[in-house]
């Protein structure tokens, strides 16, 4: 591990952000351009101490979930990205590997989808990013662990609160839909030792969801509708559609609702209101 290195990295691409690259207000007291240590920290899920004492050279040797969190948050491109994985000791992500990074282009794009939430996800449905409007409607990502930040694990073993709530019918077909895109996600990446990971937890811990592997479903993955509970604008019935990235085998997910229903209203009121506290200094 290279600290000083690899704090020179990190305060330089910190300068190099304006805020509104990504979707935080700029204030009037900011005397420095770039982001501050606690933007980074928000965007990366992790505390302001540990991004002082990296930035400092005293922090702890990173894990690949936190680098890679600092690379999303830092919009870094993939040189960069490499080069931050390797100061810290690391081995950059390789071919064969799941994407969990988001390209930077994809972010600039999430930054433009301001009036629906989206989020990005990997292949094996870990969130990798999403806007305000996503963390409004669903709940802060940051609060789950990184090893939790996955769509699939708290599906069949999360314990917290959730705002998604389907319909038992829909809860079915989330679930064979959840099992199929794990199998055809192993497929495509065999060596990957956190997919295997996340396969093996899943299936020793739920019965439900060795069970749903053990049936080998193939059901392609589709456009659905979600029922979410929000804790102020109530159960709200969404469409939400799919959008792929080719080159990382990513997905888009994006809410929205019909113009002119009680659902579309919520919408617009969330994006008012609800987002604040996510866009605020």
């Amino acid at each position: 591990m290279d600290r000083t290195e690899l704090a020179e990295l990190l305060r330089q691409a910190r300068g190099r952000i304006r805020p509104s690259d990504v979707g935080l207000p700029a204030g009037s007291r900011r005397q420095v351009p770039g982001l501050r240590r606690e933007e980074v920290a928000q965007l990366a899920g992790v505390s302001v101490d540990y991004v002082v004492r990296l930035e400092q050279c005293r922090g702890p040797r990173p894990s690949t979930a936190v680098l890679a969190a600092l690379a999303r948050a830092l919009r870094l491109n993939d040189e960069d990205r490499d080069l931050l994985f390797q100061f810290a000791g690391s081995v950059p992500p390789q071919a064969g590997r799941i994407a969990m990074l988001v390209r930077p282009s994809v972010l600039r794009l999430l930054d433009r989808m301001v009036d629906l939430p989206t989020l990005v996800m990997s292949a094996k449905g870990d969130v990798l990013a999403w806007n305000p409007m996503a963390a409004a409607l669903l709940g802060d990502f940051t609060e789950w662990p990184h090893a939790q930040r996955n769509i699939i694990w708290q599906q069949f073993l999360g314990t917290g609160p959730r705002r998604v709530a389907p319909t038992p019918a829909e809860t079915q077909a989330a679930a064979v839909l959840s099992v199929s895109s794990l199998r055809s996600a192993r497929a495509r990446y065999p060596d990957d030792p956190d997919l295997l990971r996340l396969i093996s937890e899943l299936c020793s811990r739920s019965q439900r969801f060795e069970q749903l592997w053990n049936a080998r479903p193939s059901e392609p993955w589709r456009s659905a509708t979600k029922s979410v509970d929000h804790p102020e604008l109530g159960h709200l019935v969404l469409e939400c559609d799919t959008l792929l990235v080719p080159d990382s085998d990513q997905t888009v997910i994006v809410y929205s609702a019909a113009p002119g229903t009680a659902a579309a209203s919520a919408l617009d009121l969330l994006r008012i209101t609800g987002t604040q506290q996510f866009t605020s200094g």
